[in-house]
């Protein structure tokens, strides 16, 4: 389970004064933990992955700010973190791999027009899930529909 490999890496991170991974591995924990106390349930590996996958989203945009700003070291601090979050995701599909999976949800909801584009997002989302970010999802869905 996922939680289980959190905290193992926790642990590893604490030995080898990796503070890094550290402090990113003990916010991942520390969203768990909250939703499990506010919601009064236990967190399942789906939804771990996706609050990691909101998590790379938000360093991926903050990222751009950095470099804007000419922060390298919080540049590269955000890249280290997002490498590390990365590795709970599910591997990426490529630009291709989606846009063969989008072709065969856009046969199966015999989408043909822009107007099509909600149902074909939902489907692919619901499909796709955390093996690629939505952005990508939309650029292809966009292309294809177009």
């Amino acid at each position: 389970m996922l939680k289980e490999k959190l905290m193992q890496d926790l642990k590893d991170a604490m030995k080898e004064k990796d503070t890094i991974k550290k402090d990113t591995v003990q916010m991942v924990r520390a969203s768990i933990l909250q939703i499990e106390k506010d919601k009064g349930i236990q967190v399942d590996d789906n939804k771990i992955i996706e609050m990691i996958a909101k998590e790379v989203k938000g360093k991926k945009d903050a990222l751009v700010d950095f470099e804007k700003g000419g922060r390298q070291d919080l540049v590269d601090q955000t890249n280290q973190e997002i490498a590390i979050l990365s590795e709970y995701l599910p591997k990426q599909l490529t630009k291709e791999e989606i846009r063969t999976k989008v072709q065969e949800i856009i046969q199966e909801l015999g989408a043909t027009s822009m107007k099509d584009m909600g149902p074909v997002m939902k489907e692919a989302k619901a499909k796709i899930g955390a093996a690629s970010d939505g952005r990508t999802i939309n650029e292809v869905v966009k292309e294809l529909l177009a």
